[in-house]
Formats: C-alpha cells, sequence, structure tokens
C-alpha cells in the first residue's frame, strides 16, 4: 500500500511520519499503521490506546490495491482499459491452455509433483460486526482486534483448560519448525500453577509467567518486568504481569516482544488467564495490551 500524503501519479508527494491513520480502505471506525513508507497489514478499531497522527484532513486515502474503486467521472476512460486488458489476459490463458494441452500432458496436473497447492487462508475470519470476544468456559469477555486478527484455531494452549481469542501469524515458519503469532487468547487456568483459591493470584503468577516464557519464546532470552500489580478487573480482583522478552536467536524474524498475562478471579474452581502478545515486528500494535486489559469483563 501506498502511504498517506498528496497522491500525484500514484506516488505520495509528501511524507507522513509513522503512526496510526484512518484506514485507506475506507472502513469507517478502523485505523491502519503507517510506518513512514509503508502500511501495515493489520487494522484496529480507533478508541483508548490508538492515537492518530496528524492532521487527518491533509491527505487522501489511497485505495487498497487489491479492490477497484469506481474511477471519477473525469477519468472514464480507464474503464475501456481496464475491459481490454482483461480481454487481453483472456486470450493469453486460452492459448497458454491450448499449448499446455497440446504437449502431451508433460505439465503438471493437480496433486502430481511440481504442482502449486492453493494457498491456506491465513485463519477463520470473525462473523461481520464481531465486537466483542466471550470466552464463556474462562469466564471473561474482551475486545475483537478488528480486520487481520482471526480466530484463534491453534490448539489448546498449556496454561489453559481451553483456549478461544483472536491472532494473526508473523512468520509463517521458524527454526523450530512452527510459526510466530501475535495473539490475544484466554481460557481457564489448568491445575499445577499454584491456585489455591482466592487470594493467591499473585502467587500463581509467576508460575504462568516462567511456564509462558518457556513454552513459546526462543531460548535465551532476557525479560524486563514492566508491571507486575493487582488489578480490579469489572469488579473482581484480578493480577496483571506485563513484560518484554529479547532475544538474539538466528532464524527468526522478531528478536523481542511485549506481551501481557492476567488473572482475573471469576469466581469458579480456576481464574479466568488472558494472554496477550505482540512481535516487536508488529510494535505499532502494542497499544492494544492497553486497551483490551482495560476492557476486560467477567460474564
Amino acid at each position: 500500500m501506498s502511504g498517506p500524503g498528496a497522491v500525484s501519479g500514484g506516488q505520495p508527494t509528501t511524507s507522513a511520519a509513522p503512526g496510526w491513520y484512518p484506514d485507506p480502505d475506507g472502513a469507517p471506525g478502523l485505523v491502519r499503521w503507517f510506518d513512514g513508507a509503508a502500511w501495515s497489514d493489520v487494522t484496529t478499531p480507533a478508541g483508548p490506546g490508538v492515537a492518530l497522527a496528524g492532521d487527518q484532513h491533509a491527505w487522501t486515502p489511497p485505495q487498497h490495491p487489491g479492490w477497484e474503486q469506481a474511477p471519477p467521472a473525469s477519468r472514464s476512460r480507464r474503464v475501456p482499459v481496464v475491459v481490454g486488458l482483461s480481454v487481453l489476459g483472456l486470450v493469453l490463458a486460452v492459448v497458454l491452455a491450448v499449448v499446455l494441452s497440446g504437449s502431451g500432458g508433460t505439465g503438471p496436473s493437480p496433486g502430481a509433483p511440481g504442482s502449486v497447492a492453493p494457498q491456506a487462508a491465513p485463519g477463520t475470519p470473525f462473523p461481520p460486526g464481531t465486537v466483542r470476544i466471550t470466552d464463556s468456559d474462562a469466564g471473561i469477555s474482551y475486545p475483537f482486534l478488528g480486520n487481520g486478527w482471526y480466530e484463534y484455531d491453534l490448539g489448546r494452549q498449556r496454561e489453559t483448560v481451553t483456549t478461544a481469542g483472536q491472532f494473526f501469524t508473523t512468520q509463517d515458519l521458524t527454526p523450530d519448525g512452527t510459526s510466530f503469532i501475535a495473539q490475544c487468547t484466554s481460557g481457564g487456568l489448568q491445575d499445577g500453577y499454584g491456585w489455591t483459591g482466592p487470594g493467591s493470584l499473585a502467587a500463581t503468577m509467576p508460575q504462568v509467567a516462567d511456564s509462558v516464557r518457556l513454552n513459546y519464546y526462543p531460548m535465551p532470552n532476557d525479560r524486563r518486568v514492566l508491571r507486575d500489580e493487582a488489578l480490579t478487573v469489572d469488579g473482581a480482583p484480578a493480577q496483571l504481569f506485563e513484560f518484554e522478552l529479547s532475544w538474539d536467536v538466528e532464524g527468526y524474524d522478531a528478536t523481542g516482544e511485549r506481551a501481557a498475562l492476567l488473572l482475573v478471579d471469576v469466581g469458579r474452581p480456576a481464574p479466568a488467564l488472558l494472554y496477550i502478545s505482540i512481535p516487536n515486528t508488529h510494535a505499532e500494535l502494542y497499544g492494544v495490551i492497553d486497551r483490551v486489559v482495560d476492557a476486560v469483563e467477567v460474564v
């Protein structure tokens, strides 16, 4: 995507400072991060924790390259050009099909070695109109973070009995053979982390934090604690642990991450655990941590 600024000949004529700007696709209420040269691939609703950058009336949002917008009346001549190119593409496709069909069947067939398999979707989109994610098993709900975030379907995490929430992939393949993701997930806390009932949130959190650090991040890594404090979440006792991890491990796109763990005593046999993690390849999204934590509700 091109960046915000006055557009001439399809190129910005002025540079814009990195920051959140209204989504160039025109989606109402959404903003997208611009890093000074290009748009990020994730949007988020405008709101607390998302500060809009610059003068929002000084630029015209360019269209997304994947969607066509109706051209202005003064540029209606673009339509025949597009149609002509489409016809030319169709003719070339027919010619190519004839050549391949006459080659004795030597071209790759579906499923044969060398054929290109359909690419998997990045995840399951949330239904249109989704505003909040309700995890009935854990007993909490929290904001849906917008287009580009998908329903979490990667299996149960070690620390929770079940796992629900949202995520997107930031690296398809890491040296350990898995993918790296940004996530906002939840579930009821699994046994074995020190929970003994009301009043044990603070004692439970270090064991949960150590498990997360050991199981989901490259080693060795360094941890810097940003917050470790008791909170009240929707009238319920809670413990927040926010931290940054850093590492220098070959093969990973990210060299660190900011994350937060929130334990909430929801009045059930096990507390709810909310886990938010943002790799530093997408540091522009760090603000969603506060926005989610501040909006958690007990259900």
